[in-house]
This record gives structure tokens, C-alpha cells and sequence, in this order.
């Protein structure tokens, strides 16, 4: 299967000699899962998407430090890019800014929550079951970095995982596409990373709750492995 990854965003300079950059993160991630993956990286931030939607039998976002209502014009042409997609029905797989890209290129709704920042770890409810959960899971560990979310869904949408600070933590709309707001490419240590990197926008305190959910195990491998089965069941 060549998977298309559409990058929308790049690691921060002063993070990079420790964790490399977001196609080296999805790249370790992914022959882990599937070693027989052909990987092909397009830098949406940079206008870079395929002239051809056909080019990669389906495809998947990075996150972004940009939200899908910021004034850009890459995102709106991304934006246009998954409507070709959805309309033609090939395979589509959002993480976090992907995810709330599908719900505003769809007709649903994202805005910046009032809860503040979601970091750290997301222990999220698996509330519909799907053929390609080949490892059966009720709850699911997922490292997270966001301030919007989703608060009006797109028609057609399933909504597959949930959990308090995010109710639409993981959809499918339709057959082929499939959101996820967590990131299964994350590490624990980038994550903390991160977070300690953007202490003049986060408080202490939130970031030492959400520095505290990293002692858990994550399911980074298991989620990702159930991505490239929904992506593989489309084609």
C-alpha cells in the first residue's frame, strides 16, 4: 500500500537533534506496524500536495501548531484536497489538526475549547467496536497536544472514542475517512518536550497535571496498527 503522509507542520529547531523531525517520528512509527508500507511525505505547509489525488492509494496528516481556522492559505488548499478525497472515496486518516480538518471541511464545527489545553496523556473510551480493532481494547492511552476540538460533527460521522475533555476524541465519517485527536507518533518524552517548550503559554500547573499522565503506558503501536487497517479495508 503507498500511504501519502501530508505533513502540516515541522518540529521546533531546538527539538530537533533530540527527536528529529515529524516525518522521521511517522516513519519509525509505521515500519513498526507495517514494513512493507511504501511512505511518501507531501509538506502541505508549503503548498506540496499530489496534482493527482490518485497518487497514493490513500493518505494522513501530521498535527499542526496552526488551527483549521487560522487565515492560511496552504490550509485551505488542504482543506480543498480532503473534500477531493472524501468525494472520491479514497482512504483518509487525520491526527489532531487532520482530524478537526475533516470535521470543517465536512460541514461540522471546530473551535477552541473552554477547557484550556489538552496535554500529555488522553485515556479515552472505545464506545463502537470496528472489524479492524484486531486487538479487542475498552480503553485507550494516546498521547495528546491541543487546544481546539471538534464541537460539531460533520453528517455521516460515527463517533468511535470519547473521554471527558474531548467527546469526539476518535470518528469515521462515512467508509473512508477516519480522525483521531490523539498522536500515536508522539513519544512520552517529546511530549514533555513540548510542553516544557511552551511555558509562556501554558501554566505551570497544567502542565505539571499533564506532565504526570506520562508514567502511563501508551497504545501509540496498537492505534496505529488499526489505522492502517481502516486505511487498507477502503482500497
Amino acid at each position: 500500500m503507498k500511504l501519502g503522509i501530508l505533513i502540516c507542520d515541522e518540529v521546533q529547531q531546538q527539538l530537533q537533534p533530540e527527536f528529529a523531525d515529524y516525518p522521521e517520528m511517522f516513519s519509525q512509527l509505521l515500519q513498526s506496524v507495517d514494513e512493507q508500507l511504501e511512505i511518501v511525505y507531501f509538506s502541505a505547509i508549503n503548498h506540496d500536495l499530489p496534482s493527482d489525488i490518485r497518487a497514493c492509494d490513500c493518505y494522513m496528516t501530521s498535527g499542526s501548531r496552526y488551527g483549521v481556522n487560522d487565515d492560511q492559505l496552504w490550509i485551505r488548499e488542504l482543506e480543498a484536497f480532503i473534500r477531493a478525497l472524501y468525494d472520491a472515496g479514497i482512504g483518509f486518516a487525520g491526527i489532531c489538526f487532520g482530524h478537526q480538518l475533516i470535521a470543517k471541511a465536512l460541514g461540522g464545527r471546530v473551535e477552541k475549547s473552554p477547557k484550556g489545553w489538552g496535554i500529555g496523556m488522553a485515556f479515552s473510551d472505545v464506545i463502537t467496536t470496528q472489524s479492524w480493532m484486531t486487538t479487542a481494547k475498552n480503553k485507550i492511552n494516546l498521547i495528546v497536544s491541543h487546544q481546539d476540538q471538534i464541537s460539531e460533527l460533520p453528517p455521516q460521522t460515527e463517533v468511535l472514542m470519547s473521554n471527558d475533555f474531548c467527546p469526539y476524541s476518535m470518528i469515521k465519517v462515512a467508509n473512508n475517512f477516519l480522525g483521531l485527536q490523539g498522536h500515536p507518533e508522539f513519544s512520552r518524552e517529546y511530549s514533555f518536550a513540548l510542553m516544557d517548550s511552551r511555558r509562556d503559554r501554558i501554566s505551570a500547573e497544567v502542565i505539571d497535571a499533564g506532565s504526570a499522565t506520562l508514567t502511563h503506558e501508551v497504545d501509540d503501536v496498537m492505534v496505529m496498527q488499526w489505522i492502517i487497517n481502516f486505511l487498507k479495508q477502503v482500497r
